[in-house]
């Protein structure tokens, strides 16, 4: 097993394609395409699945739960706009990072086609 994983911004290999479930599209028809490089148990840590890789969306607004997920997001190109149901809002772009918390809620808008690497962190 490795212990090193490059994430490559412009995958060599073909991406899993979704769309959002039905209970989650708010509006537009985005759609999904993940690239995941790696996947595992955190081991020792109190952390359970560890996936890392790229996302990529079209334009188009869901409906965002993390559940008990923590999600890491830097963005490699596009815009976003992420609005908690408790009003806060904020607007990334390609170069900025941050952190979805367990427990969010809100919305995800796509606003230009958005690159990221993510990495999941699930208990």
């Amino acid at each position: 097993m490795t212990t090193i994983v490059p994430i490559a911004s412009m995958p060599g290999f073909a991406p899993r394609t979704s769309v959002p479930a039905e209970d989650r599209l708010i509006a537009g028809a985005p759609a999904f395409n993940t690239w995941e490089f790696d996947s595992a148990l955190s081991g020792p840590a109190r952390w359970g699945q560890v996936r890392t890789g790229i996302w990529q969306a079209t334009p188009g607004e869901t409906r965002s739960i993390k559940g008990d997920t923590l999600e890491f997001c830097h963005i490699l190109e596009g815009r976003v706009e992420i609005v908690s149901d408790d009003g806060e809002a904020w607007t990334f772009g390609a170069g900025d990072s941050f952190v979805m918390k367990p427990g969010f809620v809100g919305r995800w808008r796509t606003v230009e086609t958005v690159r990221k690497i993510y990495v999941f962190i699930e208990e």
